[in-house]
Parts: C-alpha cells; sequence; structure tokens
C-alpha cells in the first residue's frame, strides 16, 4: 500500500499542479481546494493511466475517501 499511496501523491500533485498535496486512506475531495467535478474526471482517468486500471462507474461514483480507490487499486495490481 505504501507504493500505492507514493504513486497516488504524484498523480494528485502533477493533477491539482500542487507539490504540497499529501493523500492518506481519509483524504476527500473537501481536503483539496480545486478538487471538484471537472477536476474529479481528470483526477480518475490520471489514476487509470498511472495503475493500468479501469474504475466502474460505480466505483467512481462510490468512492467516499482516496483509501477507497487505494483499496481498489491494491486488488487489481
Amino acid at each position: 500500500m505504501e507504493e500505492i499511496y507514493s504513486r497516488l501523491n504524484g498523480v494528485f500533485r502533477d493533477v491539482f499542479d500542487d507539490d504540497s498535496i499529501t493523500v492518506n486512506e481519509s483524504t476527500t475531495a473537501n481536503d483539496i481546494e480545486d478538487w471538484d467535478s471537472l477536476n474529479h474526471i481528470t483526477l480518475i482517468d490520471a489514476v487509470e493511466s498511472e495503475f493500468k486500471v479501469r474504475f466502474t462507474m460505480g466505483e467512481v461514483s462510490g468512492m467516499k475517501n482516496v483509501g477507497e480507490m487505494a483499496q481498489i487499486i491494491a486488488q487489481r495490481m
């Protein structure tokens, strides 16, 4: 999981153009200033590209925090 969070930090920093971002299992959209619905789509696409996974629409709409995203990624690696 440490590798997943390390790689997720890189993706989040790129998408939101903010090198100070550090995500953990409880990080939500409320914790990152520019994380709106448009950036969410960009973020999902970037995460899918980084990890070579595809999220279902149900997974995308059901993710409550970064921890749930990391769990899905871990199951597919």
